[in-house]
């Protein structure tokens, strides 16, 4: 069983996924212990809850890992845990798995974003700031704006808060003094935004697709430690 927890940044996964890949919603605590013992032997975790919910625990990870369980993380709370339990064997994938595992990224918050509920499905109405970071290296790559613009705006940005953060904040609040290169400077944010999560979600879904549906053997070099939380949380 192959098993993709997914929401605001793919809202069409399920149109996308294949028959062999269960789409489930963004995951949080108990949830892939909960499959794992459903029996999936594949599980790509992109977004997962962290708010009004636990979040997805590591000890899960780790004990699904230790049953020969892959993994693979992107875009998104998935690129995190992957970053931080690549150790252990989880799977990372994506720009932006990479720039936390080599240490580029460091800040949780650059992948939120503030969306609507599953049933609107997931309408994003906030901008991550790993998308704000792509799309701002494009335009300055192909000569759009210039460094000291991209500065200007990528400081406006981190300076949001992650759910009011939208193209019109950044603009209002970057440090560009001349307000007609303002309008064009959101015109091209707006026409040209690059969408990294996005790619990295359907650069997941591609592997998970390609990855055959049974378990791995388990790992040699470490041994799953059941510690007293874990079994007062979860044995049962």
């Amino acid at each position: 069983m192959k098993i993709l927890f997914v929401g605001p940044t793919l809202p069409d996964a399920a149109d996308l996924a294949g028959e062999d890949i269960i789409v489930r919603p963004p995951a949080c605590q108990g949830d892939i212990l909960e499959i794992v013992r459903q029996g999936a032997n594949v599980i790509g975790l992109i977004d997962g809850n962290f708010e009004q919910v636990s979040p997805v625990w590591h000890k899960e990870i780790l004990h699904a890992l230790s049953q020969g369980v892959r993994i693979c993380g992107a875009a998104s709370m998935g690129a995190l845990r992957a970053a931080e339990c690549s150790p252990y064997g989880m799977e990372g994938i994506g720009g932006i798995y990479r720039r936390y595992e080599c240490g580029e990224i460091l800040d949780d918050a650059d992948v939120a974003q503030l969306h609507a509920p599953r049933e609107l499905r997931y309408l994003s109405l906030s901008v991550p700031m790993v998308n704000v970071t792509a799309t701002l290296e494009k335009l300055t790559s192909e000569g759009m704006i210039d460094g000291e613009e991209a500065d200007a705006l990528e400081n406006a940005a981190r300076r949001i808060f992650f759910k009011d953060r939208t193209y019109q904040a950044i603009t209002d609040r970057a440090a560009v003094t001349d307000a007609r290169r303002k309008v064009e400077i959101l015109d091209l944010l707006l026409a040209r935004e690059v969408n990294q999560k996005r790619l990295d979600a359907l650069e997941l879904m591609r592997w998970l697709a390609s990855t055959p549906d049974i378990r791995a053997f388990a790992p040699t070099d470490w041994s799953f430690n059941s510690t007293s939380m874990w079994k007062t949380v979860f044995d049962n």
